[in-house]
């Protein structure tokens, strides 16, 4: 006699919107099958101690409609049962003990590697899928397939920028916006190119590590003095808070103690990048004699519960939809991605890194395109302000320095400014016919 089949779903990591949608659909999915589905609280924090109480019947009265709103129905949590051997078997002994023989996981890169170690290590005994989420982006998908949430975040992300641009330039006034991006800036990149701020910084278009407090500062001074040569004194910065990982750690005092979560992440929010900046901007203006008013700002937190825009509720509906029917029907040991509109499960074992052993990170590629619009778009120095001795002049003379003080403070900001942008030649000789 065939074991009947009960589906659980979990959610590890932190919040994005579409998580109730991915819920609500597998859900229902299961349920017309007359499957069994049991939602985990707070991820794998429960499990991973041998505690099999702390679960909820999931039915299609109770999630027909969650998909509405942001948040997590079941919990949330960054608990890692991958830590310890011992942990990672409470929990496969955990869902057997609940008669689980499928699990859905929701959830960032480390929740994926959770889920790829928690199919390996059952040997058969529970399949498990993964569905990408992350208002980052940063999961190792193709690069034309956004995680679900992302979208949502950068749209209300977007909306916060703009209302910023307005009272910049209403008060005069310059902010430092702290955009959410551990590893990748997918989202601070988003979030400026699409409000248009005067200038954005991601991690990824700095070659040299460990990376010098110096040079983030020096290259947020050279937009300020850009910006007031051109009679401005005005700006909205977005910066991708994933930079401190990257900082000297002697420029940061007190990074070293700074408390880690589960997963060995430095907890960003304990260092405040955004306050440090500031005050290391304001110091550096005021050496070169400018006075300007600056207020650090983050925006994360307000993302990461907001209720989902159309594309990730249909998104992530899709991804539920798609997860429930591929264990239905026997499939496991892949993450659930939609690309181009068709489902293409992603063998786990694609997304590791043999050099590290974990999943791999995508990160914003700046040889793109769409990073080279963003850049040519944005207020900062730039190799040829260097190459035009009349333009570097006038912005010496706005900080009253010489040309050749200028130059030796600030040129070498461009180091890793990327070449010229180019439309490709087959793409004119197509336009052309």
């Amino acid at each position: 006699m065939t074991h009947k089949k009960k589906l659980a779903i979990l959610v590890g990591g932190g919040p994005a919107p579409g998580i109730n949608a991915v819920i609500g659909a597998a859900t229902i999915r299961a349920a017309v099958e007359g499957i069994e589905v049991v939602g985990i609280k707070d991820g794998f924090e429960w499990l991973m101690k041998g505690e099999v109480d702390h679960v909820e019947p999931l039915t299609i009265e109770r999630v027909s409609r969650i998909h509405f709103r942001g948040g997590s129905h079941i919990g949330i949590a960054r608990a890692n049962p991958t830590t310890k051997k011992e942990y990672l078997e409470n929990t496969i002994i955990s869902l057997l003990r609940m008669d689980v023989t499928d699990l859905i996981t929701i959830g960032g890169d480390d929740t994926a590697f959770s889920a790829l170690s928690l199919d390996q290590h059952s040997e058969g005994r529970i399949h498990v899928v993964h569905v990408p989420k992350s208002i980052d982006n940063d999961l190792d998908l193709p690069a034309h397939v956004d995680t679900f949430g992302f979208q949502t975040a950068r749209h209300v992300g977007v909306e916060i920028v703009k209302n910023l641009l307005v009272d910049a330039k209403t008060t005069s006034r310059w902010y430092f916006v702290i955009a959410m991006g551990r590893k990748a800036g997918h989202l601070a990149l988003g979030m400026g190119k699409a409000a248009g701020a005067t200038v954005t910084l991601i991690t990824e278009e700095f070659s040299k590590r460990p990376l010098k407090l110096k040079t983030l500062v020096d290259t947020l001074v050279g937009s300020i003095i850009k910006r007031l040569n051109d009679g401005r004194r005005d700006g909205v910065a977005v910066i991708a808070e994933g930079v401190v990982l990257d900082l000297d750690p002697a420029d940061l005092a007190g990074l070293a103690e700074t408390e880690r979560d589960d997963h060995g992440h430095l907890r960003i929010a304990e260092v405040n990048i955004g306050e440090i900046l500031k005050h290391a901007v304001e110091k550096r203006l005021k050496e070169l004699g400018i006075k300007s008013t600056i207020v650090a700002k983050n925006i994360g937190y307000e993302l990461r519960c907001a209720d989902p825009i159309a594309y990730d509720m249909e998104y992530s509906r899709d991804l539920g939809y798609c997860a429930a029917k591929f264990l239905l029907q026997g499939g496991h040991g892949a993450l659930v991605t939609m690309q181009s509109g068709h489902f293409v499960p992603i063998p786990f074992a694609q997304l590791v890194d043999p050099d590290t052993g974990r999943t791999r990170v995508r990160l914003v590629d700046t040889a793109s395109a769409r990073y080279a619009i963003a850049r040519r778009y944005m207020i900062r120095l730039r190799r040829d302000d260097f190459e035009d001795a009349h333009e570097t002049a006038k912005f010496a003379a706005t900080v009253n320095l010489s040309l050749q003080e200028f130059r030796e403070q600030f040129q070498y900001l461009v180091e890793d400014e990327p070449p010229a942008f180019h439309l490709d030649d087959p793409a004119l000789d197509l336009a052309k016919g």
